[in-house]
């Protein structure tokens, strides 16, 4: 791997900026989830322990340049202090001085770095200042590694730069899962549209030894071999496009696992009157019949072509998994996957908004190998893009 980690740096007596993403749900004035914040613990606590001092950039929200008070980042304040159970020092104003000041065992939080209108626009002035502030740098945002704005790139062209523990692990189970992967490698991709994942699938087909298609995407893959799925979610204007994924994966020996079955009602609510109808490329279904799940025959299928597998990599659910009983195809294969985890017979790396709401309702997530929780850039990632955040440190 062409980045260093915290290990391969002097960070005694040094101030070190360290750009993380702690840009968390917030309600009523209070962060209602601090997985972000609680990941980004073991980082600044590495940095205190070897002597440096975090100071942490971040995002939250869109501002667009302007400074808009609801997006600033005092609001997370105590949700940080809590979970490092100390004081941390807020600034809007970011002085290099007095930072340096500031006594042995602090950590500093500076103010929304998009409040500036040259963080996203990587302007050099911008991350020249952001450089002034500190003597290393550490990358701990993922999240935010396919985004080459100044505090996640232009900085790291300025200072000694490292990847903080959150971005050592991710990167490190990407590594494992995708670049350099125990074989077989499967991956299941799911979700509501080919079109949001038509780079992905383009990708991954050459890498794969199975492929999993759920969602609304199977809807546009069983059309493409002739089903009338009625009302279902579809996209017409892409089953060329589902053809020549289905064409290249047989030329490279990708084995794509499709629905045999589905979930058909005619109402998307929960609890909708539903069959477990069977979905071949003869199949015709009602104008107003929709698939909104994987049937059963398909969810032990998955299940049985996990076993065969070392790597698997998860990305989307295979149906719609908010409402019951459209979630049971995607519970019984996550909890197959976590049972193969835990038992030591699967390396699993999974992310996505999606994808980490449906296995953690799935009661799924806490056995999988690695949850990464970074969207974008994981997806931009199995995509095969290089991201600007990780390419950095690597220069």
């Amino acid at each position: 791997m062409g980045w260093k980690t915290l290990d391969d740096m002097e960070l005694a007596g040094k101030r070190v900026l360290v750009r993380v993403d702690i840009n968390v749900p917030v309600e009523d004035g209070r962060v209602t989830d601090t997985t972000r914040i609680d990941r980004i613990v073991p980082t600044i606590r590495d940095i205190l322990a070897a002597g440096g001092l975090p100071i942490l950039l971040a995002h939250f929200g869109r501002p667009k340049g302007k400074v808009v008070p609801e997006m600033s980042l005092r609001v997370t304040l105590p949700a940080l202090e809590a979970a490092l159970g100390q004081d941390v020092t807020f600034v809007e104003r970011p002085d290099p001085d007095a930072l340096q000041a500031l006594p042995t065992g602090s950590v500093v939080l500076v103010e929304n770095t998009r409040f500036a209108a040259g963080e996203e626009a990587n302007d050099p002035g911008m991350a020249q200042f952001l450089a002034s502030l500190g003597d290393v740098f550490c990358n701990d945002a993922f999240s935010a590694a396919h985004r080459a704005h100044a505090s996640t790139t232009g900085i790291a062209h300025l200072l000694p730069s490292c990847a903080g523990r959150l971005m050592q692990a991710e990167l490190s189970a990407l590594e494992s899962a995708l670049a350099h992967p125990e074989r077989p490698v499967g991956a299941v991709v799911g979700g509501a549209k080919v079109s949001t994942k038509i780079a992905l699938l383009e990708n991954l087909v050459g890498k794969l030894d199975l492929l999993v298609i759920g969602g609304g995407m199977a809807n546009t893959f069983l059309a493409a071999q002739g089903a009338q799925l009625g009302a279902s979610l579809q996209e017409p204007d892409f089953i060329d496009t589902a053809k020549a994924i289905m064409a290249e994966a047989e030329k490279t020996g990708c084995r794509i696992l499709l629905p045999v079955d589905g979930l058909v009602a005619r109402e998307f609510r929960a609890a909708a009157d539903h069959d477990a109808l069977p979905l071949r490329p003869d199949t015709v279904l009602a104008a107003d019949q929709m698939v909104l799940d994987a049937g059963p025959e398909t969810a032990k299928s998955v299940c049985a072509a996990f076993a065969d597998l070392k790597t698997l990599i998860w990305n989307g659910p295979l149906g719609a998994f908010e409402i019951a009983p459209f979630d049971k195809a995607t519970n019984a294969a996550a909890a197959e996957a976590a049972r193969l985890t835990k038992a030591g017979q699967l390396i699993s790396v999974a992310g996505g908004g999606d994808t980490v709401a449906a296995l953690n309702q799935a009661g799924a997530a806490t056995d999988f190998t690695y949850i990464s929780t970074a969207g974008g850039a994981f997806l931009e990632w199995m995509e095969g893009k290089d991201l600007p955040g990780v390419a950095a440190l690597s220069d």
